[in-house]
C-alpha cells in the first residue's frame, strides 16, 4: 500500500479491534486507487502479480484498508492459484463470510472482519488440517516481519 496514504488514513489502526464503519467516500479520499477498487469495488487483481504470493518470511498478514489482523504466515501455502493463498484465518472474527453467485459461480466471499473490505474468495481444496483455501489479493495486505515487531515489542519494554 502507497505509504503516503496510510500515513494519512487514521483508520488504519493494528493496536485497536474496533469495528470501522466508514463510507466508501471517504475511502475513495484515503486509499490509493489498487487498494480501493480491490477492497470496496470488490475487483480482483491480475493472477501472479502479487508481491506475497512466493513469500516466505515469518510474520503477520493484516488488513491494508484498516490494520485488522488476518492471517500468520505459517499459514500460508503455495496453491499455484495466483494469488497469496492460506488455510486458516488469523481468529474467527478476522474475517467475514457473504455468499457470491456473481459471474454464474457460487463462491463464498470473506471479507476484513473489522472494517468489511473484500479480501478474496475461501474454497474448500486446501491443505490441512482444514481443506480450506483463502485466496486473497495480496494489494489489500500488509506484511510484517516477526523480526521487525519483536524490535517494536523490545522497544516498549524498555
Amino acid at each position: 500500500m502507497d505509504t503516503s496514504k496510510k500515513t494519512s488514513n487514521v483508520y488504519y489502526n493494528r493496536e485497536d479491534s474496533k469495528k470501522v464503519d466508514v463510507s466508501n467516500d471517504v475511502w475513495k479520499n484515503i486509499l490509493s486507487p489498487e487498494v480501493y477498487k480491490i477492497a470496496r469495488e470488490k475487483g480482483t487483481e491480475r493472477p501472479g502479480s502479487s508481491e506475497f504470493e512466493y513469500k516466505k518470511d515469518v510474520g503477520t498478514y493484516y488488513c491494508a484498508v484498516c490494520g485488522n489482523t488476518l492471517f500468520k504466515s505459517d499459514t500460508k501455502f503455495e496453491s499455484g492459484c495466483g494469488w497469496p493463498s492460506f488455510y486458516e484465518p488469523f481468529s474467527k472474527t478476522s474475517i467475514i463470510y457473504l455468499p457470491d453467485n456473481s459471474y454464474g459461480m457460487k463462491r463464498t466471499e470473506v471479507q476484513c472482519g473489522k472494517c468489511h473490505s473484500h479480501l478474496g474468495h475461501v474454497f474448500e481444496d486446501g491443505p490441512p488440517p482444514t481443506g480450506l483455501r483463502y485466496c486473497i489479493n495480496g494489494v489489500v495486505l500488509d506484511f510484517e516481519k516477526a523480526q521487525e515487531a519483536e524490535k517494536k515489542f523490545d522497544g516498549k519494554k524498555e
